[in-house]
């Protein structure tokens, strides 16, 4: 670790930066709220002390799936430690890292945030674990895709229909972290149309149609680079706190540092100083290549893990199928005693309700189970197992604080 070292901003641009600032000058590719764009303009206007994104970063606050990334796994599920990170936490680092990159940048602050804080609000319980088993049994009945992102957005443009931007939803949407480049930019171009037909892309071709997704602003392309400046070093760190690696594990990655803190501080420099000015996003190749290495060495020793995934696949997957098939036989019987209806149907009707005259039970029978399991927390997704199968013979055990 020695010969890696905390980055500054060079000198000259700090003084090109500071010199912008002292004659007001602004950044011609900053999103304008001006130019923000609703399903119905008619509604949820910006005044002066709820300017348009600060309107969508309240919405999502206030949602009650907010509420739920507090009990959601980011990547350890089986551990009593209030230390290590739960969603929560995950979506409001993107936001303060983003925020800062943007800060500096010259652009859209509330715009940032507003995606950062809903780019996981459709996350499945017991992070991507969750996400790849509910995948699999949604395509085998549907033939259609589930991700995470595309869920985002639909928790925030269809389930609770809140009007929200265009822009925060094409942020959720565009953000999803595992598809590292080198230079992000722009579809500056994107209409309510595009986003649209990207969604549905989502569904019928799956990973191909995320992978090509781009983000229509530069806020949404900062916010996509800061989901994994994120988790990169806190899945580390994180992992030395689960007892997986030692304290000085030796990843190999270099211009951007190998612990949390530095990995954070010297991404944003790096990107700052090539991005300044930019209409889109840049690495340098030399942190770019740390990039994809640090994930690569992520992914080999700590996301494939051979405990962690047998616990996932020999326990939350079967687990996860016998709720699946539970409740997709409670919507088809149209059965208004079961707990789908209680927890999930009337509760998302009513909201719909108040803002759209919108009939959820008109959605197909799939969809509904797959909006209920995406939208449980960890304990609650435990605690319904075992209610609904209380002879089932998978039991989750979490590690104990002794």
């Amino acid at each position: 670790m020695a010969d890696i070292k905390y980055k500054k901003i060079n000198e000259d641009l700090q003084k090109q930066i500071k010199s912008d600032r002292e004659n007001h000058r602004k950044n011609p590719y900053a999103f304008q709220d001006e130019n923000a764009v609703r399903r119905n303009m008619e509604r949820d206007k910006a005044n002066l002390w709820r300017p348009v994104f600060v309107r969508d970063v309240e919405k999502i606050m206030h949602l009650p799936y907010y509420n739920r990334y507090a009990d959601k796994t980011q990547v350890f599920s089986f551990k009593n430690n209030d230390d290590i990170t739960r969603r929560a936490q995950h979506v409001q680092i993107v936001s303060r890292i983003a925020r800062n990159i943007g800060a500096v940048l010259g652009l859209n602050l509330d715009l940032i945030e507003a995606a950062a804080l809903g780019h996981d609000i459709g996350h499945t319980p017991f992070g991507h674990a969750g996400e790849r088993f509910l995948n699999e049994l949604y395509h085998n009945e549907t033939n259609r895709y589930f991700n995470h992102n595309v869920h985002s957005a639909r928790v925030l443009d269809t389930i609770f229909a809140r009007n929200f931007t265009m822009q925060t939803l094409d942020g959720v949407l565009c953000h999803n972290g595992e598809f590292e480049q080198q230079e992000y930019r722009p579809n500056y171009d994107k209409t309510f149309e595009d986003y649209d037909r990207e969604m549905e892309a989502g569904y019928t071709e799956g990973r191909a149609a995320i992978e090509r997704l781009i983000p229509a602003t530069l806020e949404g392309c900062v916010v996509r680079i800061c989901d994994m400046i994120a988790y990169l070093g806190k899945d580390r760190q994180d992992a030395e706190l689960a007892g997986m690696i030692e304290k000085d594990y030796p990843f190999t990655t270099k211009a951007m540092g190998k612990e949390n803190a530095m990995i954070i501080n010297n991404l944003t420099v790096d990107i700052i100083e090539n991005s300044y000015g930019k209409d889109y996003i840049l690495l340098s190749e030399e942190s770019f290549q740390d990039l994809s290495k640090a994930k690569e060495e992520n992914n080999r020793v700590i996301y494939k893990d051979n405990k962690i995934n047998a616990q996932y696949n020999d326990i939350i997957k079967p687990m996860l199928e016998e709720l699946y098939y539970k409740l997709l036989s409670d919507v088809k019987k149209r059965d208004e005693n079961s707990i789908l209806y209680k927890h999930h149907i009337n509760p998302i009707g009513s909201q719909l309700m108040k803002y759209q005259d919108i009939d959820y039970l008109q959605e197909e029978n799939n969809q509904i189970v797959v909006d209920y399991i995406a939208s449980m927390t960890d304990d609650y997704f435990i605690w319904l197992h075992g209610y609904l199968f209380p002879e089932s013979k998978y039991k989750i055990e979490y590690e104990p604080y002794l």
